[in-house]
């Protein structure tokens, strides 16, 4: 099996943590490796270090290979810009066919949270051999342990395919992330998981699909295709790739091909989706605030203090976020965290680039 990390994200709801040049899968946000380096490090049981490969954007390039020095250079692959998955995927699965285009390939993402290991990896093994034996899209969803609002959704029919008393079930259709009336539907009927974006597929069936599906992509790829390993490699990716349509696999790909099967994972995922999600995970003391000892906090409860080189002082703080940087620092109720990618929006807005 191969590896393709999706690692090209800004991570706009960890700012002001997470930079352009160093966004959240290059931070260390739950232990002491970065995400990025969980990733790798939890995949390697599965899969070979020169089978993994990564995608990301240039200017993160250089602390990519720092972090990583035992992934081969030319298995990072560059996008000239993000174009979401599809394209992504598909530029990710020209290199690695030139390994095995009949081998099967997992996709996953830089900058989720996985707790329980083991089972990821029993899960995954699963998958691989429901791809290997039936040519099918195959993905891990997520039971869902309560009704988010933050993540997207895949039904599943009665319709299952047994590999080696491996169940999966045929996908009925993905859902964008819902409101919470309709999230609440979706845990009650109980054919819905949480989408993890964690994909696995024979690399030649994942690029036959583009071609169904999305010909206009599939072409500017067959062009990109013939300039890899010639001085035009970086030229024409540059060219070509800012051209194709911006779709994500879920959309592009798997709502209409044919055979897309899912399995049901429980194995501790958590995609750190912004900086509540970091206060659920973290330990807390007997007021519910995730702050180290050296900071000072009279009645304050349920906040998040991320704040190293200096003292912090709280009174009659509840359910807040307080993170500090060299430069910047956040302040915001925890229920707003979502909304931290609205000030890296205004910051835009104000040319302060400096602080992207």
């Amino acid at each position: 099996m191969l590896a393709l990390i999706m690692a090209g994200g800004s991570g706009t709801r960890f700012w002001p943590k997470s930079r352009k040049k160093h966004p959240k899968q290059l931070l260390s946000i739950y232990g002491k490796e970065t995400m990025l380096q969980q990733t790798v490090n939890r995949l390697k049981p599965a899969v070979p270090v020169e089978k993994i490969f990564i995608v990301s954007t240039q200017s993160q390039i250089e602390e990519i290979q720092k972090q990583l020095p035992q992934i081969p250079p030319q298995n990072i692959i560059v996008e000239p810009v993000g174009k979401n998955t599809a394209p992504c995927i598909g530029l990710g699965a020209l290199y690695m066919r030139r390994v095995d285009p009949e081998e099967v390939m997992v996709v996953l993402p830089a900058d989720h949270l996985i707790t329980k290991e083991e089972l990821w990896l029993q899960q995954l093994q699963q998958a691989e051999a429901v791809a290997r034996h039936t040519n099918a899209l195959v993905t891990i969803g997520i039971r869902p342990s309560y009704p988010s609002t933050g993540y997207g959704y895949i039904q599943f029919t009665n319709d299952v395919v047994n590999i080696d008393s491996i169940s999966a079930y045929k996908v009925k259709t993905f859902a964008e992330k819902p409101n919470y009336e309709t999230a609440c539907r979706f845990l009650e009927s109980g054919d819905f998981l949480w989408n993890s974006g964690i994909f696995i597929w024979k690399i030649s069936t994942i690029l036959r699909e583009i071609e169904e599906h999305l010909p206009e992509i599939h072409d500017a790829l067959n062009k990109i295709d013939q300039a890899i390993g010639t001085p035009k490699e970086k030229e024409t990716i540059d060219f070509i790739y800012r051209q194709i349509r911006s779709i994500s696999i879920d959309y592009g790909v798997m709502e209409y091909a044919k055979e897309v099967y899912v399995l049901a994972g429980n194995f501790g995922w958590n995609d750190l989706g912004s900086w509540n999600e970091v206060y659920e995970i973290q330990p807390k003391d007997e007021q519910k605030n995730v702050a180290k000892e050296h900071h000072v906090l009279l009645d304050t409860r349920g906040c998040l203090v991320d704040v190293n080189n200096k003292v912090v002082a709280a009174i009659g703080l509840k359910d807040m976020i307080i993170v500090d940087t060299e430069d910047a620092m956040l302040i915001c109720p925890r229920d707003r965290a979502q909304d931290v990618r609205e000030v890296v929006e205004a910051l835009k807005r104000k040319k302060m680039d400096h602080l992207l």
